[in-house]
């Protein structure tokens, strides 16, 4: 199916691994033009040309810190008009909420909700303008059901998914559509670092913690980073005008709901 993306250009964060990575391969195997953001220059460089081997598209690395107004300004700088974003950011740290002070909630507020409002707000008008957008934000499927070792990402995450609920339906008469794609247990190295952590309190092998996240799922695995990429692909999609606002949760099943 031709998603119909072929010179259309996206800002992907958080883009030289994991999940943001296998967002920006599925969209330039589409023919979209990258602007890829990270902290760590030579990842993101080896990852950007990496990606432009494989698919002939131009990728544009730029290292910055997307939390902060300088690594947001950078990104923009080198694609101020895009038609797609790509909201991503590592997730605060597990632990107990009595151990957290102020300073701990602001940074991840920062990371994990006023970071993707920000980028959102310096885009959105210009794609209204052109008739066309498309903003994913990858957050969580904390956000429907929250995982207590992760207080600050349940609730950080959960203010972006609100204020996103009522902006996707003031500028969906434009084309320009806004979804979250929730992620459940995927093999990246933010799974493997929560399993490690997991595994030093139980004095196990962190293949048995991973091997354990991975029976808990209907599915019986973990997913593949690449069937991430894919959906968000989809939801960039010029072919799904009609859908807005919507929370995709992608956990091979875990969450029990009637209604997903």
């Amino acid at each position: 199916m031709d998603l119909g993306l072929k010179g259309k250009k996206a800002i992907v964060c958080a883009a030289s691994k994991g999940l943001g990575r296998a967002c920006a391969l599925s969209l330039a195997r589409e023919g979209v033009e990258l602007v890829i953001t990270a902290r760590t220059a030579s990842e993101l460089e080896k990852t950007a040309a990496e990606i432009s081997k494989e698919t002939g598209v131009k990728v544009t690395p730029v290292a910055g810190d997307i939390s902060t107004e300088a690594g947001r300004a950078a990104a923009l700088a080198a694609c101020p008009a895009p038609d797609i974003l790509v909201n991503n950011a590592g997730g605060p740290p597990p632990g107990d909420f009595r151990d957290w002070e102020r300073e701990d909630w602001i940074k991840a507020i920062d990371a994990n909700m006023l970071a993707p409002i920000f980028l959102i707000k310096a885009v959105v008008d210009g794609m209204c303008e052109r008739k066309f957008g498309r903003i994913v934000n990858i957050t969580s499927a904390s956000v429907k059901s929250p995982i207590p070792v992760l207080g600050m990402s349940n609730g950080a995450r959960a203010g972006l998914t609100g204020f996103v609920a009522g902006l996707a339906r003031q500028v969906a008469r434009h084309n320009v559509l806004i979804n979250n794609l929730l992620p459940g247990p995927f093999l990246t190295d933010r799974l493997r670092s929560g399993a490690a952590h997991e595994a030093g309190k139980r004095n196990v092998p962190v293949d048995e913690v991973i091997a354990e996240r991975a029976k808990a799922t209907p599915t019986g695995r973990v997913g593949d980073p690449a069937e991430f990429g894919d959906a968000c692909a989809f939801l960039c999609s010029a072919k799904i005008g009609f859908i807005v606002g919507h929370n995709l949760l992608l956990d091979g099943g875990a969450f029990n709901s009637s209604i997903a």
